[in-house]
């Protein structure tokens, strides 16, 4: 090799060597660049999940009465603006703990009365390759329910209570005891009534639904009536006509013009599992009932034979026990009736807060009735019976489904309200 090509390969191969180092660094900086973006998320994450956590525990504070007897404030109460607070508060202390400097919260659901949701935005630049970037890291994390309880059951509604057997088939022992009644009947009138069906959870309909994925004839998991303990397939098909003409009189309803065998039980009275039973006066009602309103939901309740602090949560939701309160869509008064339905329940004035109480659990109970389930009850009152008769579920309506998750969360998932915010969980949702 002559000298001057011994020469060029040697400023070839320096160069290549240089280029390797330039890359080697700029990948270095893209790593680091990289890493600090993941620790500004991580800090957003956590950010998140801590101001959650605040918010989880102080929950059931916004539910104490402001004030006690004779007038002495509760230390115990929490307006909502010192609730957003302590999510705030911790949120920022976070962030800062784990680097980050430059954090803005956010609450996306700030208007409800008890705010499940905190956003947090980390906005400290990063340097890649040398150059300063600034890219917003945001994390989303909620307060969610464990539980929404419908006859005693899961977040999906399904019945967890004590289950009696009829002819081999599971099913609320009220339901069994009405069951009885029903076939005895039957008997006497020379039918006699076979069960094919009752309760199914929803892994049991899971499989089903595998099977035959028709919705019209199986009903997605979740969404089954069945999973609630109060319906029942009945047989044979010579049972029909007696079953359509006489299974009212012992509760019984048929759910669907097009299957003649489901029928389901529609009589709660004393279980409190699907919302109904007596109050008097002040008996059973939660702590953030004002006085003024007390007797009115006492005597509805007992008048129609529906929860008092049933009643009492949803008018809390409703209006804050605002008589004159009016929404934007129309509805009118505590309970937030619209002209329609105020007409449907001989409610001539929806602001007079004593007759809007008493129409309000009239409504209820159909409610309940029709559906016998305290969320698929709320969530035909907030979103109107059609809609939640046509899935068998709460409308994935983002309203309806705050409005039911509010609620329940007002009665603490057991109908105490005591236990309110507990049975609560956090979690990440973005």
């Amino acid at each position: 090799m002559l000298r001057g090509e011994c020469g060029q390969a040697t400023l070839l191969l320096l160069g290549v060597l240089l280029a390797v180092l330039v890359g080697a660094g700029v990948l270095g900086a893209l790593a680091r660049g990289l890493g600090a973006q993941q620790e500004r998320r991580g800090a957003a994450d956590l950010a998140a999940l801590a101001g959650a956590e605040a918010m989880r525990a102080a929950q059931p504070r916004l539910f104490e009465p402001a004030e006690l007897d004779h007038g002495v404030p509760n230390p115990r109460h929490l307006e909502r603006t010192a609730y957003l607070a302590l999510g705030r508060t911790a949120a920022v202390a976070t962030a800062r703990r784990n680097g980050a400097r430059r954090v803005a919260v956010a609450f996306p659901d700030a208007g409800a009365i008890a705010p499940n949701r905190i956003a947090v935005t980390v906005r400290d630049p990063i340097r890649i390759a040398g150059r300063e970037v600034v890219e917003d890291a945001r994390a989303v994390a909620e307060i969610a329910s464990v539980t929404l309880p419908s006859a005693g059951g899961d977040l999906s509604g399904e019945y967890a209570g004590p289950l009696a057997t009829r002819q081999g088939k599971r099913m609320r022992p009220d339901v069994a005891l009405a069951f009885d009644r029903m076939s005895a009947a039957a008997r006497a009138g020379g039918v006699t009534l076979i069960v094919t069906s009752a309760f199914r959870g929803n892994a049991e309909q899971a499989a089903l639904f595998a099977a035959h994925p028709d919705p019209k004839w199986v009903a997605r998991p979740g969404t089954s009536l069945h999973r609630l303990g109060t319906e029942l397939d009945l047989g044979p098909a010579s049972a029909y006509p007696w079953l359509a003409a006489h299974a009212p009189r012992f509760g019984f309803k048929l759910r669907y013009n097009w299957e003649p065998w489901h029928f389901g039980y529609t009589r709660a009275a004393g279980s409190r599992s699907v919302g109904f039973g007596p109050g008097d006066g002040r008996s059973g009602l939660p702590s953030f009932v004002p006085a003024r309103w007390a007797p009115a939901i006492g005597r509805a309740a007992q008048r129609w034979n529906v929860g008092a602090a049933l009643l009492a949560a949803q008018l809390y939701q409703e209006s804050g026990f605002n008589p004159f309160a009016r929404s934007s869509a129309g509805a009118l008064g505590l309970a937030q009736f619209m002209p329609g339905t105020a007409k449907d329940y001989n409610l001539t004035d929806p602001l007079d807060g004593d007759a809007s109480i008493m129409a309000q659990a009239h409504l209820m109970h159909d409610l309940l009735a029709q559906f016998g389930s305290v969320p698929l009850a709320l969530a035909a009152y907030n979103a109107g019976a059609g809609a939640v008769a046509a899935c068998g579920c709460i409308p994935s309506f983002p309203e309806t489904v705050a409005y039911v998750a509010e609620i329940l969360g007002l009665l603490g998932g057991t109908g105490d309200p005591a236990a309110a915010g507990t049975g609560l969980q956090v979690r990440l949702i973005a």
